[in-house]
């Protein structure tokens, strides 16, 4: 492990405890040239699901991009980074549970909007407008009715 602060790759592990209901393992490190304090996250490496994208370009799914899509949607909301965390553990075991190596990206998109709708609506909108790339604010205003229903 790389020291983020100096590069430097020895370090010692200052504690260990399991992480997501222990599924992961959550590391505090000291890096031993620098003496700067980091954490990692290691996980069980899963069978690797491809995500198709609406060009049908293919790439490995990317849990990161799936939290940072959710964390620009809630910019500036009271949703905790832990909340947030949650909705892509919870996306993540979900495609894992369906044990399909190919997976579009409308499906996390659909999945990722179903969990921003439970926590803040608000989000949810500034995530599906992006999302449904709607063109106007009509295809805007239809989306808010179904929220209020």
């Amino acid at each position: 492990m790389k020291c983020p602060q100096c590069g430097h790759q020895e370090d010692k592990v200052v504690d260990s405890r399991p992480y997501q209901d222990g599924r992961a393992i959550r590391r505090r490190r000291e890096c031993l040239k620098c003496g700067e304090r980091y954490t990692t996250y290691e996980y069980v490496e899963q069978g690797t699901m491809t995500v198709i994208k609406s060009d049908n370009r293919r790439e490995p799914f990317d849990r990161n991009k799936v939290l940072n899509g959710i964390k620009l949607a809630c910019n500036k909301r009271p949703v905790a980074a832990k909340e947030m965390e949650t909705m892509v553990e919870s996306i993540e075991a979900e495609l894992q549970t369906r044990g399909e190596s190919d997976i579009t990206s409308k499906e996390i998109g659909e999945l990722v909007m179903d969990r921003l709708r439970r926590v803040d609506e608000i989000s949810y909108v500034r995530f599906a407008s992006v999302y449904r790339k709607f063109k106007d604010k009509t295809e805007f205003f239809e989306e808010m009715k179904k929220l209020l229903e």
